[in-house]
């Protein structure tokens, strides 16, 4: 677990109702952006299984703020659903959430993390740049697409 004064960051279940209302805000906002085929999201159902581990962080009053999983594979993980509600942002609750989930891949002996993003989304690429991502190619079952930003990044397991 991170806390901090003002948030903590532990794993949870995704299955609890201020988390899918969380997560229901992150579709929202992605669909206002891209169309339905440019969108990869895991729905409720995917974020349950054995192999996804999902964190969630919640402010100085215990509401969920911010929300991110990690889908472990068995050559890397991907980093799925990294989300900060709007009045958390500038706080660096997703620096924090990415640093978690990048601690929690090295001690599962992750050595390798990938996401796709999209290109609509500046300050994720940032993040994620500021982070040591580089871009790369399509993984896995995506395909190439002008909407989708691939990005990887090895770690020290």
């Amino acid at each position: 677990m991170f806390s901090s004064s003002a948030i903590t960051i532990d794993v949870e279940s995704p299955d609890q109702p201020e988390v899918i209302a969380l997560i229901a805000e992150l579709d929202a906002y992605q669909d206002s952006l891209y169309p339905p085929e440019s969108r990869h999201a895991l729905d409720l159902a995917s974020l349950k299984q054995s192999n996804v581990l999902f964190a969630v962080a919640r402010d100085r009053t215990g509401q969920a703020i911010g929300c991110g999983a990690l889908v472990f594979g068995p050559e890397f993980a991907e980093i799925k659903r990294l989300y900060v509600n709007p009045r958390g942002r500038g706080q660096g609750i997703a620096r924090k959430l990415l640093a978690m989930l990048e601690s929690r891949a090295v001690h599962a002996d992750c050595k390798l993390l990938k996401l796709e993003t999209g290109p609509y989304q500046p300050e994720a690429l940032s993040l994620y740049a500021s982070a040591g991502y580089e871009r790369r190619g399509p993984f896995a079952d995506y395909t190439n697409d002008p909407l989708s930003v691939f990005m990887q990044k090895h770690i020290a397991a």
